[in-house]
């Protein structure tokens, strides 16, 4: 066993002699494959799903829908706090509108990865993030699951793909809901993205130090959720032993 797997399991041990919920952190750039992948995870184990980056969109939505400057962080913190958000089936409302495909937007998506750099509206959303944190467990995903928002989690991967790969897999997404969108675009889109996140001064874009990483390039998603799977359930072993 090396160092750092001595350190998770004896983190895993910690966790669940603490009698804390699990939670299995996913975290990674735009278009990686990991929110698929998470639910899948989710939907296996039973556990809860937390899909964080929802939060983002829906602050960047409201921002949007009401005129407020993206670069202004008093007012764009305001709307994080006052956030009328509801997740209801696998729906997702703001002030009671269903908005489960506007969030989906890539207007809407940017000024997600804007707002996101802010650290008042990250405190502003800590607290609702980290109640998702219910038994039987929690897989949640996001851009800081793991080396922020729950730091704690039994087991973090990390899940990222070339740009082109995800750039590709955004464009079929995109062409399949009826959007003309032009590749090229959506590739300098990923990357610019990729750059403003890991360059942010709060929670960036990163590896965590125990993170397990995933490459879903060349992966199914079937594949990607067994990798999953068997991290979690060796982590279990670990832990028990």
């Amino acid at each position: 066993m090396t160092a750092s797997d001595q350190g998770r399991a004896s983190a895993s041990r910690e966790t669940l002699e603490r009698g804390s919920t699990p939670v299995i952190a996913i975290d990674g750039p735009a278009a990686s494959g990991k929110g698929t992948v998470a639910l899948g995870v989710a939907d296996q184990l039973g556990f809860h799903y937390l899909e964080s980056g929802s939060l983002y969109r829906l602050v960047g939505l409201a921002a949007l829908q009401d005129r407020i400057a993206l670069d202004d962080e008093e007012r764009v913190a305001e709307a994080a706090k006052g956030l009328e958000a509801a997740f209801d089936g696998g729906r997702i409302r703001l002030r009671g509108a269903d908005v489960t495909d506007a969030i989906r937007s890539e207007a809407v998506g940017s000024a997600a990865s804007r707002v996101a750099v802010f650290p008042a509206v990250r405190t502003a959303l800590l607290s609702g993030q980290r109640a998702f944190r219910r038994p039987p467990g929690l897989v949640a995903e996001g851009r800081d699951m793991g080396t922020v928002v729950f730091p704690d989690a039994l087991v973090k991967i990390y899940v990222t793909a070339t740009p082109e790969a995800r750039a590709m897999r955004r464009y079929n997404q995109l062409i399949e809901k009826g959007n003309s969108v032009i590749i090229e675009g959506l590739l300098r889109d990923i990357r610019e993205r990729d750059a403003r996140d890991s360059a942010r001064a709060v929670a960036p874009l990163r590896v965590a130090a125990d993170a397990i990483v995933l490459d879903t390039t060349d992966m199914t998603i079937g594949e990607s959720v067994v990798f999953v799977l068997e991290k979690y359930r060796a982590a279990i072993g670990k832990a028990g032993r």
